[in-house]
């Protein structure tokens, strides 16, 4: 597999899931764009995939403004002259019973979600559909595109959403070869799942032990956590799909769900 000649934009590159797939698609061959809230941060991986020898940039953005999605992806064209691969990566975790949810928090996990995917697509998609050679835009989406857990109201609502953008895009990027997937990860033991751990003990009145045996790896068949290298692989492999798997959503979660 080769990504070379093509330009790809990660959101939430900073770190975690993000920051493993930009490094990933930059050694295949891609110029990336480290795309995120975190600019220093943003500017540290990037600096890292140039030392080693690979091409990328980092662009603040704020996937839930317009104004910031628009012009962090053109600056990205302005510079290495294209977008062909979007990962729409960017999310948070907020968990309360659903009765407790406030709907602040409702409202910021599908703003950062929910119009963050639709924003970044149709930056995107245009840039693709206007270039003539097609593109890639794969979602990060989770288990719970699929699966429910409880304290996820807005997690679950969010990432099955993804699934309906996905197919909508497939259908409509089909005749311009724009194509597009939702990569499902289990749990990987990054910082927002680690934050997870001690807020569901105290919402389950469990220890933060048998959240991770009994709650986060119960439905694994290894007892193992995804890792961000596991989901990095899927992401790379689909950026070099010919268009066969469009549409499609595949989980990477050690077996815990099968659909």
């Amino acid at each position: 597999m080769s990504l070379v000649g093509k330009v790809a934009l990660v959101t939430g590159a900073a770190s975690g899931i993000g920051e493993e797939c930009a490094k990933m698609l930059a050694k295949d061959g891609a110029a990336v764009v480290i795309a995120d809230l975190n600019l220093d941060g943003a500017k540290v991986v990037a600096q890292s995939i140039i030392d080693a020898g690979g091409k990328a940039m980092a662009v603040s953005m704020n996937v839930t403004s317009e104004d910031e999605v628009n012009a962090g992806i053109k600056q990205a064209v302005d510079t290495f002259g294209s977008i062909d691969i979007l990962v729409s990566n960017a999310g948070i975790q907020i968990v309360h019973p659903i009765e407790e949810y406030p709907f602040e928090d409702w409202k910021k996990m599908m703003a950062i979600h929910g119009d963050g995917a639709f924003l970044t697509t149709k930056a995107a998609y245009k840039y693709m559909k206007d270039a003539g050679r097609g593109g890639k835009i794969i979602y990060m989406g989770s288990v719970h595109s699929h699966e429910a857990s409880k304290l996820k109201s807005a997690y679950v609502f969010a990432k099955h959403g993804l699934l309906g953008l996905a197919r909508v895009i497939a259908k409509e990027g089909g005749p311009f070869k724009i194509h597009s997937y939702v990569v499902c990860p289990g749990y990987v033991l990054t910082p927002l799942v680690q934050k997870q751990i001690p807020e569901q003990a105290a919402a389950l009145h469990i220890t933060e032990e048998e959240v991770v045996k009994n709650v986060m790896l119960k439905e694994t068949v290894d007892g193992e956590f995804t890792t961000t290298v596991d989901v990095a692989n899927l992401v790379t492999y689909l950026a070099n799909d010919t268009g066969a798997l469009t549409g499609q959503s595949i989980n990477v979660s050690h077996g815990w769900s099968m659909i």
